[in-house]
């Protein structure tokens, strides 16, 4: 199954713990995916327990993905793995500050 770039594939039931299985720099596993926010042949974008986490590389595909358990298979060149820290939306910053 591959993602289409901006198609959010929705997980039913999400993991509470995220791991990271990375064999050979050829297959990636990870669990505790609530979506995948996009993927193509340079990358793929997860939406994790831990945060948004980019994985970079050359001809990514997504192998597997249970949507029961949030867990992916990741196969490809891979790179580069990164996180970025799940944001809170302005309103709520705003809220806060004159709340």
């Amino acid at each position: 199954m591959q993602a289409r770039q901006n198609e959010t594939l929705p997980v039913e039931t999400p993991a509470q713990t995220h791991t990271l299985t990375l064999e050979n720099r050829r297959t990636l596993t990870a669990t505790g995916v609530t979506r995948i926010v996009s993927c193509d042949e340079t990358g793929a974008a997860l939406d994790t327990a831990q945060g948004r986490l980019t994985i970079g590389g050359q001809g990514i595909q997504v192998g597997e993905l249970s949507v029961r358990t949030g867990e992916v298979r990741i196969s490809g060149k891979i790179e580069f793995l990164q996180y970025a820290e799940n944001r809170e939306s302005s309103g709520g910053f705003f809220r806060r500050l004159f709340g």
